[in-house]
């Protein structure tokens, strides 16, 4: 199928509800209306090999049905409404599902000073390692959203043909594949005063609370102009890239953007983008030409930031959760 069949196929397929007009109802509308129903998920805690923890949330399901591995977006958590809708998803077809949390996200401060980022990769492969030992006889589907979707590209392309075989697939949703072009973006204009302030907001109160109770990270980071901080580019220069051994926010885009490692992933793997996503600007997007055979692109022209809503408002389901789904299962089922 060709680049542009594949474009306008996508369109074709995702039907937008007219009740949820443009891309920032889209995107807006799942935060605060949908339902977050859990499904009787329980919560592990797992020491990692650095002497800190995370949290994975997890579904039981037929043991000898495919598992669903989650990853959630910037400042995401068990609420967040798309993890509802993916564990409803796994739910109504008997699969089993996990949801790492990335370190700082869960309900408790994690224990070293160094937070998660778009591309830290280590803990995905810890959490992913754990499950496929515990869990031999299934196979495995990845999803992540946003920041998820960008740490599960990159973690792909990183392994490469080194993947375990029993990881069958992978699907990711509203990936900003190019951080510096996101930055722009969200740093200013309206864009900045609602999104981006919303993220910071959260974002700045754990490093000031962590750094009340750790010197080591009062040391790296400038906290009176942290308090000052109302940009992505300053907060990561001041937070991300001391915190993770970064130059600056420029060598941090740079070096965690999924974009290049796209051409390196050799297992089936869905992209799902809404080219009016008020996030990821449509520049950031990979050209269909760049991906290699393994990946597929499916851009629908409207859908917000991890949107895509539809049906009715008394049956509402995320048309990109449900694509995901589909695609990580006929991928399990191919030969």
């Amino acid at each position: 199928m060709s680049s542009d069949e594949r474009r306008r196929g996508s369109e074709y397929i995702y039907r937008p509800a007219w009740w949820v007009p443009g891309a920032h109802a889209q995107t807006m509308w799942g935060r605060f209306f949908r339902n977050r129903n859990l499904f009787g998920a329980r919560v592990e805690r797992w020491d990692t090999p650095d002497g800190d923890f995370i949290d994975v949330h997890r579904l039981d399901g037929n043991e000898a049905a495919p598992r669903l591995f989650i990853l959630h977006g910037l400042e995401g958590t068990i609420r967040s409404h798309y993890v509802t809708g993916f564990f409803a998803e796994a739910k109504r077809r008997g699969w089993s599902a996990d949801l790492l949390i990335f370190r700082g996200c869960g309900d408790e401060p994690n224990r070293l000073p160094r937070f998660y980022h778009s591309g830290d990769t280590g803990d995905l492969a810890f959490a992913l390692n754990r499950v496929l030992n515990e869990h031999p006889r299934s196979s495995v589907g990845l999803a992540g959203v946003s920041l998820g979707g960008n740490v599960l590209l990159k973690f792909l392309g990183e392994r490469g043909e080194g993947l375990s075989p029993r990881v069958r697939a992978a699907a990711a949703i509203s990936v900003p594949f190019d951080l510096a072009s996101c930055a722009r973006v969200l740093d200013r204009g309206p864009r900045c005063w609602v999104y981006t302030a919303n993220f910071l907001r959260t974002m700045r109160t754990k490093v000031i609370d962590k750094a009340a109770r750790d010197p080591e990270m009062a040391r790296m980071v400038d906290l009176a102009e942290l308090r000052r901080t109302r940009t992505f580019a300053r907060y990561d220069r001041l937070v991300t890239a001391p915190l993770n051994g970064f130059a600056d926010e420029h060598d941090y885009w740079r070096r965690a953007s999924s974009g290049p490692y796209l051409a390196r992933i050799r297992r089936p793997t869905l992209l799902v983008n809404a080219l009016d996503d008020p996030i990821v600007p449509p520049g950031a997007l990979p050209r269909f030409a760049d991906l290699p055979p393994a990946v597929r692109a499916e851009f629908p022209a409207h859908g917000g930031h991890a949107g895509f809503i539809e049906g009715w408002p008394w049956r509402v389901r995320s048309w990109a959760e449900r694509r995901a789904l589909e695609f990580l299962a006929d991928s399990m089922r191919a030969p």
